[in-house]
């Protein structure tokens, strides 16, 4: 049996193997960088024409080519002087200033590697040779444009993107998994179930939820709350603005920068469309004087937060301008910091269960980038101590983060849950961060049982982040197919013939008066157009009554995703439905 081939090696010397097809197709083509990435490969180009999709089954073909002749991949560490001649004799100006860059830094060689008509400039390491591919198992799949350096002042390249498994198994895999995305991307889900909306008069990135969109975003909130307010969480309202003044003490309006939106009244005075709550839920806080018998004080808020994003990277509901987020804040003594993450440690463990999610997860212990401190704000033993609790947490609890440096948010480190959805994609929502800057910084105290007085610590948390990104998730984790809390619609009931209709409206109304979401479809169409429209809406529980319900009182249950029909009687059904939809299941 063959042994595996590291992921990462393989697609970076697929990626190389694409240069050299390139270079083939066009030799006068000009070579940027080519990596591996989470979903493949990619490498961008600067080329004499603008590429089209029927290029790349001809560039897939070169590319069988160069494996099949199993070049070897030749690695050799030169001078910078030898690199800078090399490829200004290759009239390669991309490579010569990437050359340069590492001039620049010191460095006094740089590494080469060479494969059949290829040299490049990589720090390596690669396959032994392109043989070890698999001719089979690659695909060229996207062409896109790409800034030089992801920098927009500079020139724009052609991006060409790949992908590349061990065999041909893995690459039909990942095709089945693309045509099962699309299938369910929440953009077209979105607008087959009717959930949300977007308005040009509106703009863009400024999402409309319609009805049954909003049902699952109250249903969502609801829940939340509900969870957390066993826990002591108490809800809170602020403003969508504040002066400026409020974002340049907390450092939000520095890390923000251009994003802020800026609002200026008629009276001329300044305002910005808040970025985050936390600010302004530390003015709650301050409001009064407070006990260490108060604390632990705890806040939830979910409200919109406004991010200028580039017009380029708005999309559907994962990236919009005015984001509904879902928000806490615990201000407590140090002696409580732990009690409190583990809270929410559980608070998230319990609705992810419920959403089915949690068996799939991991932990990212998210710490400094210990050589850029001044990235962050706070005191750097304030730093270490939140670091070390975070850790004997993650013990504790058996949660297994994995460190990440660099991954800290501004004012202290942070344990971010990630979760893979039903693709395999994974996404990181839920967090919880400490903060023993923030509340320095707006100089919160409360009493100590000394009598002096203290700093509480902040805690923030978010249990499913933004509404809009949660949504889009669960349409693509589900595929539109709601667990029954969720549904907009939970039971649709659909008489045979019009004579049924009085007892149709009975059950409806027997329905709503308990709280369940139903609607009627008598349509002057056939029994089996209805019932073909509703499981397209992806109806949990479709009802069919007919003269037999009518006279023994039940209703004929067609339940989503179950081929065998039932029947019950009507306050039996009635029963099941509640009880289900108060279990979460």
């Amino acid at each position: 049996m063959e042994s595996k081939i590291n992921s990462e090696l393989l697609k970076h010397s697929t990626a190389h193997v694409l240069a050299g097809a390139v270079l083939e197709m066009f030799p006068e083509a000009k070579l940027g960088i080519g990596p591996a990435i989470e979903n493949g490969f990619y490498y961008d180009f600067e080329l004499p024409r603008t590429l089209i999709p029927e290029d790349l089954p001809l560039l897939e073909e070169k590319m069988r080519e160069i494996i099949k002749a199993k070049h070897p991949f030749e690695k050799a560490e030169i001078s910078i002087e030898e690199a800078l001649a090399h490829f200004e004799r290759a009239n390669q100006p991309l490579k010569l200033a990437l050359i340069k860059d590492l001039q620049k830094a010191g460095n006094e060689t740089v590494t080469l590697y060479k494969s059949g008509n290829l040299v490049d400039l990589c720090a390596g390491p690669h396959l032994k040779s392109t043989g070890e591919i698999n001719f089979k198992a690659f695909a060229l799949t996207k062409i896109s444009g790409a800034y030089w350096k992801g920098d927009e002042k500079n020139q724009q390249l052609q991006r060409i993107y790949g992908v590349v498994f061990q065999d041909k198994e893995g690459l039909k895999n990942y095709f089945h998994l693309i045509e099962e995305a699309a299938k369910r991307d929440h953009r077209k889900l979105g607008k087959e179930l009717d959930l949300f909306c977007f308005s040009d008069l509106v703009g863009p990135g400024l999402p409309l939820f319609t009805p049954n969109g909003t049902i699952i975003k109250d249903e969502l909130q609801k829940h939340i709350e509900k969870v957390c307010r066993s826990y002591g969480f108490q809800k809170v309202s602020t403003p969508h603005l504040a002066k400026i003044e409020l974002y340049e003490k907390s450092g939000h309006a520095q890390k923000f920068g251009e994003e802020l939106f800026q609002v200026t009244s008629h009276y001329k005075q300044n305002y910005v469309m808040k970025p985050v709550q936390c600010p302004h839920q530390t003015q709650i806080f301050a409001s009064r004087a407070r006990s260490y018998r108060d604390l632990p004080i705890r806040y939830m808020e979910s409200e919109k937060q406004y991010r200028d994003e580039k017009p380029g990277e708005i999309g559907g509901l994962q990236r919009v301008i005015a984001i509904t987020v879902e928000d806490g804040h615990s201000f407590c003594t140090v002696d409580q910091v732990k009690q409190e993450v583990k809270n929410m440690v559980e608070i998230i463990q319990n609705f992810y269960t419920s959403l089915g999610m949690w068996d799939n997860h991991s932990v990212s212990l998210s710490v400094r980038d210990y050589t850029h401190p001044e990235k962050y704000i706070g005191e750097s033993s304030d730093w270490d101590l939140c670091e070390k609790m975070l850790q004997d947490i993650s013990d504790e609890m058996g949660l297994k983060a994995i460190k990440h440096e660099g991954e800290a948010a501004l004012y202290g480190p942070k344990l971010d849950f990630m979760f893979r959805d039903a693709l395999g994609k994974e996404i990181q929502i839920p967090t919880v961060q400490l903060d023993f800057a923030t509340p320095k910084r707006f100089e919160l105290e409360y009493t100590t049982n000394e009598g002096g007085k203290a700093h509480p610590v902040m805690v923030h948390r978010a249990i499913l982040g933004s509404y809009e990104r949660f949504i889009a998730l669960l349409i693509e984790h589900f595929a539109g197919a709601f667990p029954l809390w969720l549904s907009p619609v939970q039971v649709t009931i659909l008489p045979i013939s019009e004579k049924f209709s009085e007892y149709a409206e009975e059950v409806k109304t027997k329905l709503l008066e308990n709280d369940i979401r139903a609607q009627l479809n008598d349509k002057a169409e056939s029994l089996g157009k209805r019932i073909s429209e509703t499981e397209k809406q992806k109806t949990p529980y479709i009802l069919v009554v007919g003269e037999k319900e009518v006279a023994d009182k039940t209703v004929a249950i067609r339940t989503r995703g179950v081929k065998e029909q039932e029947t019950l009687g009507l306050d039996e059904f009635v029963e099941k439905v509640v009880r289900e939809i108060a279990n979460k299941k």
